[in-house]
């Protein structure tokens, strides 16, 4: 096994990692590791899984990943886990009452945060930053906090911080903006026709605003006036728009490489978002075979990706929370607001 990690995140198709996974994990030692709902059944299993891959690579602190935004997207959605309102529901309360919805969003983030991070996750791939228009492909949704970027870069921050305060990682997606695409990029290839003026403008403007989180994950949306063929995950040109232009300086990790946005096989996905100069990519699903072919095709992280991997690490606290009795304040919250 390498010293160092492959700038890799693998999946699992089950709730327990097998013996095949183990030997895999341990002989290719991939960064970290993604768990969706799957995998998560209740909070001692998931302990276990996590302890496991943690043991088969050989690091105790190696990251591992879910998707736990609040609304529909949460991965911790059975057994005793509480449901978390949706950002769009925090940007209604925010409406209504914008300092309550701040102390809200900032005690929610950490009752999440604190919840995942008791289980041993140490991020939820959370906020969600982009836009939403009446033209933007429902798989944003009820994820953002709405079409306005000022008061997505004045929400944003209730998330970051209250995640890191809870010692868990922010990561916020879909850098540069996923608001503009109509097509999900699960299924279809979005192209976003907008001006670099515009961009700057709007979609762009919350992640340059908040480009000191410490983690941002890449969407997979062509932005025509800068590349007119790639998605932003896999394109050198938007690497360094990410980069040069908007400044950001943290980790980048792909969305995941199964989306049919993306094309070719998925060793080929590995190496285009490494060539394209991602620190990661992210192999969020598959089985053993399929983790076998990404290892093969990824090659270690990069000493700077390293840097700016330990520099967000820093960054966590430990803040204790009573994770129920701060959800039960949150909704008395909204009660007290009259928001259902």
């Amino acid at each position: 096994m390498s010293s160092t990690p492959l700038a890799l995140f693998v999946g699992l198709p089950n709730p327990v990692l097998s013996d095949e996974e183990f030997a895999l994990f341990r002989e290719t030692n991939p960064l970290g590791l993604f768990v969706g709902r799957r995998n998560q059944r209740e909070p001692e299993q998931t302990k276990r899984l996590i302890e496991r891959f943690r043991e088969a690579v050989g690091r105790d602190d190696a990251p591992v990943f879910t998707d736990q935004e609040g609304g529909r997207v949460q991965h911790l959605d059975a057994g005793p886990w509480p449901l978390f309102r949706s950002f769009g529901q925090f940007a209604e309360l925010a409406r209504r009452d914008f300092a309550l919805g701040k102390k809200a969003l900032r005690l929610s983030s950490q009752a999440m945060g604190a919840m995942m991070t008791e289980l041993g996750l140490s991020s939820g791939c959370s906020p969600v930053l982009d836009l939403v228009f009446e033209t933007t492909s429902a798989v944003i949704g009820a994820r953002s906090f709405g079409p306005d970027p000022d008061v997505i870069a004045a929400l944003g921050p209730e998330v970051i911080d209250g995640l890191l305060e809870a010692g868990n990682m922010p990561v916020m997606k879909h850098i540069p903006g996923h608001g503009r695409a109509t097509l999900d990029s699960h299924k279809e290839r979005p192209v976003v026709d907008a001006s670099r003026v515009t961009l700057a403008a709007t979609d762009f403007k919350p992640f340059v605003a908040l480009k000191d989180t410490p983690w941002a994950m890449v969407a997979h949306v062509v932005y025509s006036a800068y590349d007119k063929e790639r998605p932003a995950s896999v394109s050198p040109v938007m690497h360094d728009v990410i980069r040069n232009e908007m400044g950001y300086e943290g980790v980048l990790i792909s969305d995941c490489i199964f989306m049919e946005s993306l094309s070719g096989t998925l060793p080929e996905r590995v190496r285009q978002v490494l060539d394209a100069g991602f620190d990661i990519a992210l192999h969020s699903h598959g089985d053993v075979r399929e983790s076998e072919a990404a290892a093969k095709a990824a090659r270690p992280l990069t000493d700077a990706a390293l840097k700016r991997i330990a520099a967000g690490t820093a960054r966590l606290g430990n803040l204790k929370v009573d994770v129920r009795a701060a959800h039960r304040q949150v909704e008395d919250m909204f009660a007290s607001a009259l928001v259902s």
